[in-house]
């Protein structure tokens, strides 16, 4: 509050208030309540009242062209995490060592006695640094939430309480058992693992003298049942008694009436071609039926192959177009590789992209209204993070991701970008291994039919692209109404 309205307006003040009311009085002054002032008034202010000697302001960015630096990697270090929870249910101290290769080695320790968050900071400091002499660690980084603990081993600040001399005094000692050793601070939301084991370890009950094995955590990008396949116990795929029946009208042994007329509406969905079994489905396509063997490497292909993103392409239906760059990336890739240059055509969808060392603005020209190739970078980059195995690989994946991307169908045209551009679907490796109908029925083919066969699929070509601009102007309509 503006203290001379509080003197001016308020009815009812104390003495020293009052007395300064009073000395104010005899000036005759009058508060007035300050208006806003638009800057256009400023402006003109500023230009009336123009300095002789003026000197204009140098907006130029030294080293414009440097988009990011870099911190060197030390070769050799280890690196080791701390943090402490002290609740109602216990105190604890958690630590996690990571080796050069990204090897993690989680500690977790209750401790069974009255101490403050300061000294439990302390506890997992030691009860990780002790762990980390026991490994024979030369050079170790060490990185902690809590600033005190940092600062008062850095030396930084003094230790003026009583009870924390002892374990600062300690682990100095420990730290000279290192050949170097650096401690550094860092926020909660980087220390979240450090925190989750001190917490595990304050509320769980433990007895004295009990050992717990190492927790081991996997990473899963599927829920359970998605693999789900039932053994097959007499070495015959599920199908084989559907199979029989069809083939030699045979039904399976011990079948009662029921189970005979169900078997009979059952089998009515099925079509058999040579040894191939297929199913009907809900619009006449025909289903091959798969064995266990066929089924997990169809599954693995599907959730873990080059169509992996197929499983998620509604995620990815916002699309893009024109060019745009992806990067800087870091880390970068082990080619040294950190930009990603992205084109698309406007219509067919037909992505291309490659990865870069450098990039000038010379080289990418971004159009207006660009919104569009930014959400497309997303979903790329969703798509090489899927398929990565270590950080630094992502370039050799970038063409699996690309073909994974033009063999799916896009929610606006109704079709695949390849498609709309050779005039036919693409073969997917597992249609090979296990043919599927249109590879068996090709596979029949001469070569003059099969050249036939492909010279009447480029003259379609057209009605098929036709057919995809329909299905875009029908869908930019759907989503105005949408909107509307």
């Amino acid at each position: 509050m503006d203290p001379l309205k509080y003197i001016f307006e308020k009815p009812y003040m104390s003495s020293r208030i009052a007395r300064w009311q009073v000395l104010l009085a005899e000036y005759d002054i009058i508060y007035m309540t300050r208006k806003s002032v638009k800057g256009s008034k400023i402006a003109d202010h500023l230009a009336n009242n123009a300095i002789e000697d003026y000197e204009p302001l140098n907006f130029d960015f030294l080293d414009e062209d440097v988009l990011v630096m870099e911190k060197e990697e030390k070769s050799g270090w280890w690196a080791m995490y701390f943090d402490s929870a002290v609740n109602v249910s216990g105190n604890g101290a958690g630590a996690v060592i990571i080796s050069p290769e990204g090897k993690q080695y989680p500690i977790s320790v209750k401790l069974h006695f009255s101490c403050t968050n300061n000294t439990a900071e302390y506890e997992a400091c030691i009860h990780g640094l002790e762990a980390a002499s026991k490994m024979k660690v030369g050079k170790l980084e060490v990185y902690g939430d809590s600033m005190l603990t940092i600062c008062q081993v850095k030396g930084e600040w003094q230790t003026r309480d009583e009870k924390l001399r002892p374990y600062q005094e300690y682990l100095s000692k420990l730290a000279e058992s290192f050949d170097e050793i650096e401690f550094a601070h860092l926020g909660r939301d980087k220390n979240q693992f450090a925190n989750a084991l001190a917490t595990l370890a304050s509320m769980a009950i433990i007895d004295c003298g009990a050992k717990i094995q190492p927790v081991s955590i996997k990473i899963r990008n599927s829920p359970s049942h998605c693999c789900l396949i039932e053994e097959e116990t007499d070495n015959d795929p599920w199908y084989t008694d559907i199979k029989r029946f069809i083939q030699h009208q045979e039904y399976p042994s011990g079948a009662s009436k029921i189970d005979k007329r169900t078997f009979r509406r059952m089998a009515m969905k099925y079509y058999i071609d040579g040894e191939i079994l297929y199913k009907r489905s809900f619009d006449g396509t025909l289903l091959r039926c798969l064995g266990d063997l066929e089924a997990n490497k169809a599954l693995q292909e599907v959730h873990g192959g080059i169509c992996a993103t197929h499983a998620n392409r509604h995620m990815m239906a916002r699309q893009l177009q024109r060019a745009d760059v992806i990067g800087p990336i870091n880390p970068k890739a082990s080619n040294g590789h950190r930009f990603i240059l992205v084109a698309i055509d406007y219509f067919t969808k037909w992505v291309e992209a490659c990865s870069y060392a450098h990039l000038t603005q010379k080289v990418v020209k971004r159009p207006k209204m660009n919104g569009a190739v930014e959400a497309a970078n997303k979903n790329i980059k969703k798509i090489v993070q899927k398929m990565v195995i270590t950080y630094k690989d992502w370039h050799d994946w970038l063409s699996y991701a690309l073909h994974a991307y033009r063999i799916a169908v896009r929610t606006s045209t109704g079709a695949t970008p390849y498609s709309l551009v050779y005039g036919m679907e693409a073969v997917v490796p597992l249609e090979v291994e296990i043919p599927s109908l249109r590879v068996l029925m090709e596979s029949g083919l001469e070569e003059t039919e099969w050249v036939k066969i492909r010279y009447e699929q480029l003259n379609m070509i057209s009605e098929r692209r036709l057919a995809a601009i329909c299905h875009h102007q029908l869908y930019q309509r759907r989503v105005a109404k949408a909107y509307e």
